[in-house]
């Protein structure tokens, strides 16, 4: 393969703090690379670097004569008063067909579904300018891709879509991005940045993890080793001066090696967070046919839906399809036009918003966190202060003294994400959570939402994090149609292409088709979308439960009945087991009962 870029011993430094140093990699023809990295650690930096945009201290960057490279900026800028087309084709070369460019540029912007192309391009979202820019680097078809952050702001639909077009390419390719499953499926070259130095895994993401673990194994079994033999080669070199002198320098040259190693603090991986959330009731939220329009755009029609204690949703669509409406709407932060929703009393929302949260530049990362609690209740007893659970979320001691107009906008997020898990809710609602958190933030939120004892939904394009947090959808298809799927997002992925594969090889007939129960898009559907399922979701979870127990109880049962046969039993345990078979035999009753019950109504046509 071509070698394309040649990095060798790149240092960078900001102020006082080195963000990496004497790092060395290269990039050739085809390869797909993808950078990982916590927030606030340099990864934008070293993209801009590549790009030429920012300088550096020490090392050099080497491209390929001729090498076109066209980079995906995370907040992209535009000449002022262009349309969207002529942002879309603004730098192109000027030499090359302006018509089969347009053409293109017409053909990427209506796969990202930017549909006015004359609109100016000051007045669209972050969101749509995003898409604009990503239109502008794939119709250069350049040779080296440098993408930073390209999934944000795209549906689950374009991220597919992006996902397939790159890995259709012949281009070499350089990725920020935390969306694992991107990672997973384009990239076969994995760069780690991490405590000033880079380290390099030949394989996908799942390489990656199993072979970091190994790292991180292998250089804490080094430390402790160290530290052993630290305690040793210290009682020697405090022996006394007369007999110190005499020593071999060599040997006391290798102490101070040893001292370096030993006093490197250990690597781990991201900890566990447990934050007690306040006791939610039985009640969560009703919502009684709500009906939500802005002008001829219809987001809720109808819509009925009775929210369970401990319910983890995950809610999906095109954007536009009023996602984020629906979650305003929950909050009371917009009103329906006609419906409403019905709170219960011990309900304690958690907010985390597109928008963000608005921090007083000037106060320390450690004092806005302190303004709202000096500690954070774990239960049982147990309490983290604000400086330990800030470390937590990758917050070292020096960083919460930063000011908050020092932090990247990885960290500003972070940051907010602190402040809204740390009031103790019992219902948190994250519009968009997985934008500009790193991949290890990523892992802390899913082990604490996975752990949380309350209710979620949950607003992402992040597949990987919606397949490991919820355990069902609301699938918002535009118009007011919606579609309860009881599963995660790849679940949900295998079903619709399973049913889209079942239309295209089904026979052609002159007669109308009849609308299918299944088919959600068909007016029998849209008719029936809001009427309350056979089975609520609480119901069904009660049934999967009900299963589990029926299981364990007939296994116990027969479990005693070997042991009365089997005449090893002692008189106390006889008298134990003869006790306890009633019992079960009772519990078992109730329970298939009440899974017959519940049966009935599930198969009641």
């Amino acid at each position: 393969m071509k070698p394309y870029l040649q990095v060798e011993g790149l240092t960078k430094r900001i102020g006082d703090r080195t963000l990496f140093e004497d790092i060395s990699f290269g990039i050739a023809e085809r390869q797909r690379v993808g950078l990982i990295a916590r927030n606030g650690t340099g990864k934008t930096t070293l993209l801009n670097i590549l790009a030429g945009i920012e300088g550096y201290e020490e090392g050099s960057v080497i491209l390929r004569r001729d090498l076109r490279v066209a980079y995906l900026e995370q907040t992209p800028h535009f000449a002022p008063g262009s349309t969207v087309l002529q942002a879309c084709m603004e730098g192109h070369d000027p030499l090359s067909s302006q018509s089969e460019r347009e053409m293109r540029a017409k053909q990427v912007l209506t796969m990202l579904r930017i549909s006015n192309l004359d609109q100016p391009i000051d007045i669209l979202s972050g969101g749509q300018q995003k898409r604009v820019a990503l239109a502008r680097v794939l119709i250069t078809n350049p040779d080296l891709l440098i993408l930073d952050e390209p999934t944000n702001h795209l549906d689950l639909g374009m991220i597919e879509w992006f996902e397939g077009y790159l890995k259709r390419s012949s281009m070499a390719i350089l990725m920020v991005t935390h969306d694992r499953y991107f990672l997973e499926r384009v990239c076969s070259l994995i760069l780690e940045l991490d405590d000033e130095r880079l380290y390099a895994y030949r394989g996908n993401y799942s390489y990656y993890l199993e072979k970091r673990q190994e790292r991180i194994d292998v250089a804490n079994a080094n430390a402790a080793r160290a530290q052993n033999l630290y305690r040793r080669e210290l009682e020697w070199m405090r022996s006394t001066p007369c007999a110190r002198s005499g020593k071999a320098e060599y040997r006391k040259q290798s102490f101070y090696e040893l001292q370096e190693l030993a006093r490197a603090p250990q690597q781990s991986e991201a900890v566990r967070l447990e934050v007690k959330s306040t006791y939610i009731g039985n009640k969560i939220f009703e919502a009684e046919y709500v009906c939500k329009a802005f002008d001829d755009r219809v987001i809720l029609k109808d819509f009925y839906y009775n929210f369970s204690r401990y319910e983890k949703m995950g809610i999906v669509g095109d954007n536009g399809t009023g996602k984020s409406t629906f979650i305003k709407l929950l909050l009371g932060l917009v009103r329906p036009d006609s419906g409403r929703f019905v709170i219960g009393e011990t309900v304690r929302f958690g907010y985390y918003s597109q928008e963000g949260m608005e921090f007083d530049e000037q106060m320390k990362v450690i004092d806005a966190v302190r303004r709202i609690a000096e500690y954070v209740d774990l239960g049982g007893g147990r309490h983290l202060s604000a400086m330990q659970f800030l470390s937590h979320f990758m917050f070292s001691p020096k960083d919460q003294q930063k000011y908050i107009y020092k932090l990247s906008g990885g960290e500003r997020r972070r940051l907010y994400l602190c402040t809204v898990l740390m009031r103790a809710p019992n219902f948190l609602i994250l519009d968009e959570p997985t934008n500009d958190l790193d991949i290890t933030t990523l892992q802390v939120l899913e082990e604490y939402l996975r752990d949380f004892k309350g209710c979620v939904i949950v607003v992402s394009h992040d597949r990987y994090f919606m397949d490991r947090v919820v355990d069902h959808l609301l699938v918002f298809r535009g118009n007011g149609v919606i579609k309860d799927f009881p599963g995660n997002y790849t679940q949900f992925r295998e079903y619709e292409l399973l049913r889209e594969s079942e239309q295209t090889s089904a026979p052609s007939s002159s007669q109308p088709k009849r609308p299918s129960a299944n088919d959600s898009d068909s007016s029998s559907s849209q008719r029936n979308q809001n009427r309350r399922p056979r089975l609520t979701f609480k119901q069904r979870q009660e049934m999967a439960a009900l299963e589990a127990d029926i299981e364990a109880l007939e296994a116990e049962k027969r479990r005693i009945e070997a042991d009365l046969c089997g005449g090893s039993l002692s008189v106390d345990e006889i008298t134990a087991c003869a006790k306890r078979l009633p019992a079960l035999n009772d519990e078992l009753d109730e329970k298939s009962m009440r899974w017959l019950e519940l049966s009935e109504i599930e198969n009641d046509k």
